[in-house]
């Protein structure tokens, strides 16, 4: 993407970074709608086209896609779009390329809540390699002529239980609506998209009470010390925290009062 999309797309990444750090957003939920939406705009051209045309007021595109959407996705996914299409965008097309990013991102952004991001990744290099060793399967999940619910069905006897249902839907996805692209660029992509994410070192931190900007800028240079990283921190209220914050990355837990034990524990580990 080249000038005022490449803008959009990184502004429309924040903003899905900003629903699904959320606690309360079910990323797999909007993954799915994302995907559903990218669809829609990528058969309605005109559609498209309208709510990407640089002569239209931005709140009128929004609110476009907001009636046409309503009740069809879920509020999270909604005001996404209607933030997407705010933006100023080169080329029709990279709007839908975009919202398929992020639906892929949302996908990977749920399995790495749920622990899983390293296997899912794994799983769509070894299915590339897989497809690459066997034209016959290839030839199968290429076809023109084979039906949607056909390659579904081959998918899924595939991955069904052998992989998980992350990559299995990711898969699907890219086979059932290639838009243009080989499957051998798909995975490759989706393998970068992965990598990005997992690169991505995130903290949740559980606190008693909504944490000052001052306590997030010291908490953040704590762990950052901590952990020799930056760190993107996922906020989150608990009252059954007592007065204290409560910090995961991965696997590890760290309890404390605020940032002070937390300088503590990076002064410890530095001495």
């Amino acid at each position: 993407m080249n000038g005022a999309s490449r803008d959009a797309l990184a502004a429309a990444r924040e903003r899905l970074d900003a629903l699904t750090d959320s606690t309360t957003v079910d990323a797999a939920q909007l993954a799915d709608e994302l995907a559903a939406v990218t669809a829609l705009l990528d058969r309605e051209v005109s559609l498209r086209r309208v709510l990407t045309d640089p002569a239209q007021a931005a709140d009128a595109k929004a609110e476009l896609a907001g009636r046409i959407l309503g009740g069809q996705v879920g509020g999270p996914a909604a005001d996404l779009v209607a933030g997407t299409v705010r933006s100023r965008w080169s080329r029709s097309r990279d709007l839908v390329d975009t919202l398929e990013e992020l639906a892929a991102m949302a996908d990977f952004t749920a399995a790495q809540k749920a622990g899983t991001l390293d296997d899912v990744e794994d799983e769509l290099f070894r299915f590339g390699r897989i497809v690459a060793s066997d034209t016959g399967l290839r030839s199968a999940l290429t076809d023109r002529s084979a039906s949607t619910s056909a390659k579904t069905a081959l998918l899924h006897s595939l991955l069904g239980g052998r992989a998980k249902a992350t990559t299995e839907r990711l898969v699907t996805r890219l086979v059932t609506a290639p838009r243009g692209r080989s499957l051998e660029t798909g995975l490759e992509s989706l393998s970068k998209l992965a990598a990005e994410r997992r690169e991505r070192t995130v903290a949740v931190v559980t606190s008693a009470v909504p944490l000052s900007d001052t306590q997030k800028r010291r908490l953040g240079a704590a762990l950052a010390k901590l952990y020799g990283r930056q760190m993107h921190l996922n906020l989150d209220v608990d009252p059954e925290v007592l007065g204290g914050v409560q910090v995961r990355v991965g696997d590890e837990i760290i309890n404390g009062s605020l940032a002070d034990r937390l300088e503590d524990a990076a002064r410890r580990m530095a001495s």
